[in-house]
């Protein structure tokens, strides 16, 4: 009989409940039964799917359940494969923790944990996203609700984060991170899904950089070593390409009329530009 995931998870949070800390008092937490807790009675119970909710109201997020199992589909089918074989790389040998950020529907994790000894745990502020990532066969995974600006992990506990197309919070990643952990952080290039972008958005959107986004990470972090990712996928059939559409938020800024028309005569590859980033606090 299959072990139920609410059991999984309460063994994770006995085994490893150094890593957490209360996101409302900052204190240490324990884990008893199917719970975490801290010395000033606040308590985080686990969902019947083995996911743990860190957030203290409800928060409304455009990410929901049918794009990122559109996502889910598309990373699993290859389009990143190059992405997941450099990041494992780059990945230490032994590992302590490994914290994937704002990582939607979990499968970058999970094609990442089997790599990396210790805990691992994924987090976004998606309750959706969360309850497809339970559906992912990951050992000593964890999967949680939680706010970027304010994470439920102790200090210092993390040997790698992982910061995968999602935003960042470079105070709490320092606070995180061991003194000698890494973040590895994976920036869309200027061509990324420009076939999207040229069908989607007007001309005055199309272009995209982002310096910015580089140059705050090299105002907040030293780079240990960076990789310019450059390939084309190809969409072998109209299911793929009805995932890719659905999967970006280039979506939402299409008309019906856009979206039909592009469904009616699909492009046959995707571009894949990408900056990957490993960084080490000050």
């Amino acid at each position: 009989m299959a072990v139920k995931k609410i059991t999984t998870a309460a063994n994770f949070l006995k085994q490893f409940p150094q890593l957490f800390r209360c996101p409302l008092c900052h204190e240490a937490m324990t884990a008893s039964e199917n719970s975490l807790h801290c010395v000033n009675g606040h308590e985080f119970d686990l969902s019947k799917k083995g996911t743990l909710y860190f957030l203290n109201r409800q928060i409304k997020t455009e990410y929901g359940t049918e794009m990122l199992a559109a996502r889910g589909r598309m990373i699993r089918s290859g389009l990143f494969q190059p992405l997941i074989k450099l990041i494992q790389q780059w990945l230490p040998a032994q590992s302590d923790f490994l914290l994937d950020v704002g990582c939607g529907e979990g499968s970058f994790l999970a094609q990442l944990a089997p790599t990396q000894s210790g805990a691992k745990v994924g987090f976004d502020i998606s309750k959706p996203g969360i309850y497809l990532a339970s559906n992912q066969p990951s050992a000593q995974t964890l999967w949680c609700v939680a706010d970027l600006t304010n994470l439920p992990f102790a200090d210092h506990s993390a040997t790698t984060i992982l910061n995968i197309f999602s935003p960042s919070h470079y105070q709490e990643f320092a606070r995180v991170l061991q003194p000698d952990g890494t973040l590895i952080k994976v920036i869309p290039g200027s061509q990324y899904l420009q076939e999207l972008r040229r069908s989607f958005l007007p001309d005055e959107k199309i272009a995209y950089s982002n310096h910015p986004v580089q140059q705050r990470l090299n105002d907040e972090a030293t780079i240990l070593q960076q990789e310019h990712l450059h390939y084309r996928y190809a969409l072998p059939d109209q299911g793929q390409f009805n995932d890719l559409m659905a999967m970006s938020p280039l979506e939402w800024q299409a008309s019906d009329e856009k979206k039909a028309a592009l469904l009616a005569h699909p492009f046959p590859e995707i571009t894949i530009d990408l900056e990957v980033i490993q960084a080490r606090f000050h």
